[in-house]
This record gives structure tokens, sequence and C-alpha cells, in this order.
């Protein structure tokens, strides 16, 4: 059943989006104007939170008027540290968003003013818990940039375009709002511009309904689990299915994930606050997860997800020390150096839990070249790791026509034996796409658990088997 009022509120939402986007055509190609705007938003975001909360303790206290937008900065500055204890970073009342709007209309140095609050924002957080998480996140939102503007003035009539127009996006409170707007807003985004994102962001964006399907998955007969990972997390939106699905509560020890491109690793934190995941519930690192990984020495995860870059270089065979490395080194041959996607999966292998479950999207040919990739698919087979298999639809990713499947991996199987299910045909098709319903992804869980928990199946829907190992 749809909730009118829901869809309501995210296409006033989304009409407000493109109505910016419309305004600043021509100035901002389509992946600056995202950085822009997300900048705005996350700049919005966390300064209504921060002012809430600072509120809310107020009221409690009896300071029924108080309102910290309205605040003295001096005044402000002796609560300085407890504030960064308390919520990992700080800003001065005449700082915040509101404020800054307000007066930008007639500041004509609006984008130093801009460029000074971001960097104090981060530098509030330097030399505490939350500095790691803070440090760089307004990086790539450059108020000096000639992609606003040949002169001062041009750039500053941009950015309070900016502003009023994440100003009149009706977020209201996030906890009452029956979409999550602040989340809704940034996932739209990544879907407008997610076509032309690998050619200009190094982004790889997930359909939504990817994500829950593959979080679904990874959750089955669980009310919670001791911590998230996606080893290549991009903008993080599939690491924060988990909080819709489970909800955020329920994932007892946070959100962890790794991304080499530095753009989306700092969207990815930016989501993260988006999404209301405090800095202490989440821990996103940037780097090559494949040479470098970061989490290491952290408590095996319980539930990995991932949709990780197909068939991309890596090092291999080129550096002696992968081969001994303990995530690669059991089955005895590195993925090859044009092709990662094993590399990758046995990365995850590695790093789940023995109660855990990892479901990871992979291309075709993973399934198929011989040579070290048939090897490591023997390995994974022989040691009963293989759950599952899901052939996907096709046309369901940004950017490509190719139908995925996902792989599910599990240390801790009773039978010896591979599920394949082939769900080629649950989706519906929407223009040139095709789409994952709710009632596509309810049938390919509810197969999944009931051949998983040895039910008699056949069901004219799907061509579901446990099979011998077949890879």
């Amino acid at each position: 059943m749809i909730d009118n009022k829901k869809e309501q509120e995210r296409d006033e939402l989304h009409r407000t989006i493109w109505n910016m986007a419309n305004d600043l055509r021509g100035s901002v190609d389509g992946w600056d104007f995202k950085q822009y705007v997300l900048g705005m938003l996350f700049y919005r975001y966390i300064s209504e939170n921060f002012v809430k909360f600072v509120n809310a303790g107020e009221v409690e206290a009896g300071n029924d008027n108080f309102d910290y937008a309205k605040l003295d900065n001096e005044i402000a500055e002796e609560a300085r540290e407890d504030l960064v204890q308390s919520k990992g970073y700080f800003i001065l009342p005449s700082q915040l968003f509101c404020n800054v709007k307000e007066k930008a209309p007639n500041n004509e140095n609006l984008n130093e003013t801009l460029e000074s609050v971001f960097r104090n924002i981060e530098a509030s957080a330097q030399g505490h818990d939350s500095e790691d998480d803070f440090n760089g996140l307004f990086d790539d939102i450059d108020v000096n940039s000639n992609k606003l503007g040949g002169t001062v003035a041009k750039r500053n009539e941009k950015l309070v375009k900016l502003l009023n127009g994440v100003a009149e996006m009706k977020l209201g409170d996030y906890q009452d709002n029956t979409i999550d707007a602040f989340g809704d807003a940034y996932e739209f985004l990544m879907g407008m511009y997610a076509s032309n994102a690998g050619k200009s962001g190094g982004e790889y964006y997930t359909p939504q309904e990817v994500s829950e399907l593959l979080t679904r998955i990874t959750v089955l007969g669980k009310k919670e689990v001791n911590k998230v990972y996606d080893p290549a997390c991009g903008s993080g939106s599939l690491l924060l299915k988990f909080a819709k699905v489970l909800g955020k509560e329920n994932v007892r020890q946070g959100f962890f994930g790794q991304e080499i491109n530095i753009t989306t690793y700092n969207l990815c934190r930016i989501n993260m606050f988006l999404h209301d995941i405090g800095y202490e519930k989440f821990s996103i690192g940037h780097g090559d997860t494949l040479t470098e990984p970061l989490h290491w020495d952290d408590e095996p995860f319980e539930a990995i997800v991932s949709n990780p870059p197909y068939s991309i270089k890596w090092e291999g065979d080129d550096n002696p020390i992968l081969i001994n490395d303990e995530r690669f080194s059991p089955a005895g041959v590195l993925a090859p150096k044009s092709k990662a996607d094993l590399a990758f999966i046995m990365h995850s292998l590695s790093w789940l839990a023995t109660n855990g479950t990892a479901a990871i999207v992979c291309f075709p040919g993973v399934m198929y070249r011989g040579g070290a990739e048939q090897k490591i698919r023997k390995y994974l087979i022989d040691n009963n790791y293989v759950e599952c298999v899901i052939q996907l639809p096709d046309n369901l990713f940004f950017g490509t026509s190719i139908a995925t499947c996902i792989m599910v991996l599990k240390k801790n199987k009773v039978e010896n034996s591979t599920l394949f299910i082939d769900a080629s045909k649950e989706c519906v098709k929407i223009t040139n796409n095709n789409k994952l319903t709710e009632e596509n992804i309810q049938n390919i869980s509810t197969c999944a658990v009931a051949i998983w928990l040895g039910a008699a199946i056949k069901q004219q829907k799907y061509n579901s088997h446990i099979l011998p190992s077949a890879l």
C-alpha cells in the first residue's frame, strides 16, 4: 500500500532540488552541483542538529525560552569543550546556517565567511575522538571556485541561491518526518547524477532496492548484529540500509567501511551524519582496501555487504607480499592483476564472523572465467563458503545494462551444497531500466529463507535448486 503523505513529502523535496538544479544550470555541472548542494545540506543539518541538542539541554534545566541561535558568541564559547565532548563538534551562533543565510544577500565576503565557517567546524573536532570523522569533510565544497562564477560577486550570487534553496527544503524535524528527509535528499541527488558519476567523480551508486535486498539477506533470522562492514563503501548507501532495516540501535557497535576515492569518502562520512549516525557509531576509512586495509584488527563483522567496482586493476602478484596475506593466501593464488573482483570476495570472507553473512554484488565474469579465478572459486566451494548465488535482472544499475548476481558467503554452513536462485524476472520495467519492487525483494528473500530452512519448494516463479558445487 502506498503511503500518500510519504510520497507527497518526497515529491515536494525532489521538486525543490530540481528547481535548484535548473536555477544553476549552465554555471555548475551536475556532479559539481551535487557536491555543493550536499555540502550546504550537511551544513544546515549539523547546524540544526547542534541547536536542537543545546536547546533541549537548556529546556531540561528549566530555561524554556532559550535559543542557542540567538546567543552571543562569547557566552557560547564557555560551553565549547563540553559540547565538543557531547556532539563531536562545535558551531558558534553567528556561524550557524540560519544566521549566515540571513545575512548572506548583503555579505560581500560571503565566500570568505563560508570558508571560515567550514574550517572552524572541522577544527573544533581536532584533538578529540571525533577528529577523524570531521577532518576534511568540506574539502570538496570550494566556495572560491571559478565554477561558481568568474568574479567574487558572481560566486557569492550563486552561494546565496544555494543557501536559499537548501533553506527552502522542507526537512522539518528528521525524527518526526515520515521520510528520512535529509537522507532522502542525499540519495535523490546521488541518483540524479549516478549515470555520469563514474566519469565525473569516481562514484559507484547502488540503487536503494538492491541495497535493501543485500541487507535483508545478511540479517535473515536476526534482529540485531554486532556491526556492519562494506570494503568498498562508496557513499555509504549499503551500510545505511541496516539503520532502516534493523534500526541503528540494533547495529550494536556501528557502521564500518573503507573507500579509495577521496571525494566519495567525504560524501560517505557526510551521509552518516545526514542519517543521524553519531561520530562514535561509525568508522569510515580512506585508502585501498586490498593493499592497505583498515579495521584489520577489529572484531570480525557479522554482516558484510558490498558492490565493489567491476574488474578493476590491482597489484596482484606484482606485490610479493600479497600472496602471504592471510586474506588471500588460503586460496593459494591471487586474483589476476586486471580483475580484482575475487580479491574483494576473499577480503570479505576473511573478515566475516563465524556466525555472519556476506552478500556481494558480482558481475557475470566472476562466475565463469578460468585461470586464477577458477582456482579461487574452487577454494570457496571446496571449503563450503558459498551459501547462495542469486541471479538478478539486467538493467538494474546506473550506467550498465549487464545482469549481475549476488554471492552470499557464510562460514557456518551445515549443508554441503550451494543454492542457485534465478530471480532474473523479478522486477518491473520503468522507462529504460528495471527496478526491484517490495514484492520482488520479498519473493527473493522468502525463496532463500525457505530453502535455507530445508523446505521443499517448487515454485513456477523461480528456477531455484539446491545443486552440488557447480561454480
